[in-house]
């Protein structure tokens, strides 16, 4: 029975190629926008090198500062907050504090290069697993005496050496000389917490160490020791903070600053700024948006299927008065509409594909490497069938309800 249904969406696609074009450019079309934003998402948020542990990492990004007149402002915590606060919690496995990035100047061969270096201390190499293709982290003597020693991405190295050898050359960015130790394989500008094309000791900015004040230009990395703990970590955090708005408390301000997975962080950046992250929120919208996105093309779509259906009312006329039942047709049509949508779902998966190579070779988004993994596609299978459904439901029911004589005439209802 599946069989002759598929041959018969078959001989229906070939016979209106004009409408079967129509509705596979909308489908395909559709897909290809929704897998390319879940790629988008899976490589922002998903585990990917070097934050594999996603389900065991929390970031501290932002300080907050709200006075009793009612002004506020934000930004990334100072190394002397974290350090003295952060740092020394009991429930985390790890702390590592690292600077935010910085675009710096480095000239090779009377050539202009713009460098982002991030200052790291060691844990930040025992928290993230970043792919070392040549080399080593410094270790921790070499960031307790300063050594100027860096590791590097691969792009670096290309810049500055081509294909030879790396490790134990120098290379000198914003007019100091660093001996380089490391090459790691390229991080994505995404991942704004671990990302840099040159990462050097912490404590060649020894300078901010000591300096007074709650935000300044750090973040700190967090890791649990199973992600059971990260609600207690979050718990120990709160009791810091409170303390610490205590201590403030002359200043008359309250003080809001949160250790977050990193999609916790951004949607409490752009959502509320509150006590709760807001993921829920977020996941809200973006369920609203993908689904406004996809009702356009289903409507559509399901337009052109009842133009199409209700060319074979005769045909329907004919099985119904031969004792097809309502849930028969339904069936029937159904599976037509799922394969025509699968149909789509290939040309837009390999849409999909060209779209992300694209992407990936411009350079717009730096170092991306967005792909279609096995999450990205069993998002898409998903939504391909869902949509599949949704678009056949309603021509399929109209169909069913049609009686025999009528349908036989050509008659709608």
């Amino acid at each position: 029975m599946l069989k002759n249904y598929i041959k018969v969406a078959w001989k229906v696609l070939l016979r209106r190629r004009f409408f079967t074009f129509i509705s596979l450019f909308g489908i395909s079309f559709t897909l290809m926008v929704l897998v390319v934003a879940s790629s988008l998402f899976d490589h922002t948020f998903g585990p990917q090198m070097p934050e594999r542990d996603t389900d065991r990492l929390l970031f501290v990004n932002q300080m907050r500062e709200f006075s009793e007149e009612g002004y506020s402002s934000s930004g990334p915590p100072s190394y002397y907050f974290l350090d003295r606060h952060v740092r020394t919690l009991k429930s985390p496995e790890e702390v590592s504090i690292n600077s935010v990035f910085y675009q710096v100047n480095s000239y090779v061969n009377n050539r202009k290069l713009a460098i982002d270096i991030k200052y790291t201390d060691r844990e930040f190499w025992d928290i993230l697993e970043f792919n070392f293709l040549q080399g080593r982290a410094f270790s921790r003597q070499e960031v307790e005496s300063a050594s100027r020693v860096a590791v590097i991405n691969e792009n670096t190295r290309k810049q500055y050496f081509g294909t030879g050898e790396a490790i134990g050359q120098y290379i000198e960015v914003d007019q100091v000389k660093y001996k380089v130790v490391g090459v790691v394989e390229n991080v994505p500008v995404l991942r704004v917490q671990s990302y840099a094309d040159v990462w050097v000791p912490i404590t060649l900015k020894s300078q901010d160490f000591n300096k007074p004040g709650l935000r300044g230009s750090y973040f700190a990395t967090i890791k649990a020791k199973n992600s059971g703990d990260v609600p207690k970590i979050k718990a120990e955090y709160a009791a810091m903070m409170q303390e610490l708005e205590r201590q403030h408390s002359k200043d008359r301000s309250q003080l809001y600053s949160f250790p977050d997975t990193f999609l916790e962080s951004i949607a409490r950046t752009f959502l509320n700024n509150g006590k709760e992250p807001g993921v829920g929120l977020l996941y809200v919208l973006l369920g609203g948006l993908a689904f406004l996105f996809m009702l356009l093309p289903t409507i559509n779509l399901v337009n052109i299927n009842i133009s199409r259906i209700m060319e074979r009312s005769s045909e329907i006329g004919v099985r119904k008065a031969f004792g097809a039942t309502s849930s028969t047709i339904i069936g029937q049509f159904l599976i037509e509409n799922i394969f025509l949508t699968l149909l789509g779902g290939l040309l837009g998966f390999a849409l999909s594909a060209a779209v992300l190579w694209l992407i990936n070779d411009s350079g717009i988004i730096i170092y991306a490497n967005l792909g279609l993994n096995l999450r990205v596609f069993a998002m898409g299978l998903v939504l391909c069938l869902v949509f599949g459904l949704i678009s056949g439901v309603l021509p399929a029911y109209r169909m069913s309800r049609l009686h025999a004589v009528e349908a036989l005439k050509g008659g709608s209802k």
